[in-house]
């Protein structure tokens, strides 16, 4: 389903929304058009009519969901991004997985957001994305958190972005390197750096290694 042009102005951004839940997306789809600098460029219920749609369209911004009848929108971004990559996409899921996760930070998707999440959270981050930062819903971090303790891994509750940041911690890159591999800041950097240190209660980037080897958490990412 296509939307009728509007005024062309610079700072809309078009979206389109592949979901094949057909009322979901006919809603979201209002609910953007209610907007004044969002605006819904079509909407497509299949992973293969949605990448034609895009491919078609060139849009600025894409929401698909996670699970479709003819593939995952995993797939689906990942030829998206091949053809378009300045694409910003945004995927919906109510049951994510690591691996998952992982792969679409890899692919180059912005993040993760629950399906029945806030409308105004979503449209928040719709106006928001930037390249270089994978987003991720509390909620979701929530569910993954509870599997991973469950398993006695990750305990102290790191990000995916934190464990990225450990990782490269792990074999001895300092902030300006590791900044420079994750297309982040240097300031960035050090803020998850930061956050790592308080959450394995640690006082250099040597003892948080140290302490992340001890809980196995290295050996997890």
């Amino acid at each position: 389903m296509n939307f009728g042009a509007r005024e062309t102005v610079s700072t809309i951004s078009r979206i389109v929304v592949i979901d094949d839940h057909v009322t979901f997306a006919e809603l979201l789809a209002g609910a953007l058009e209610r907007e004044e600098d969002l605006q819904c460029a079509g909407t497509a219920h299949t992973v293969e009519d949605g990448v034609g749609l895009c491919l078609a369209l060139r849009p600025d911004l894409v929401v698909i969901d996670y699970r479709m009848p003819d593939g995952d929108g995993i797939q689906g971004a990942e030829r998206i991004l091949a053809a378009l990559p300045s694409t910003r996409i945004l995927m919906l899921t109510g049951d994510p997985t690591p691996q998952a996760m992982q792969q679409a930070a890899d692919i180059g998707i912005c993040g993760f957001l629950p399906k029945d999440g806030a409308l105004s959270v979503l449209l928040e981050v719709l106006r928001n994305v930037r390249s270089g930062e994978f987003i991720v819903g509390p909620a979701l971090i929530s569910k993954l958190m509870a599997s991973t303790m469950a398993r006695g891994a990750e305990a102290p509750g790191l990000t995916l972005r934190e464990l990225d940041v450990l990782r490269l911690m792990g074999q001895g890159f300092g902030v300006a390197a590791n900044a420079r591999t994750l297309g982040i800041s240097a300031h960035t950097c050090r803020g998850y750096v930061k956050a790592i240190l308080t959450k394995l209660d640690a006082h250099s980037q040597l003892e948080a290694v140290a302490a992340a080897n001890r809980l196995g958490i290295l050996g997890a990412v």
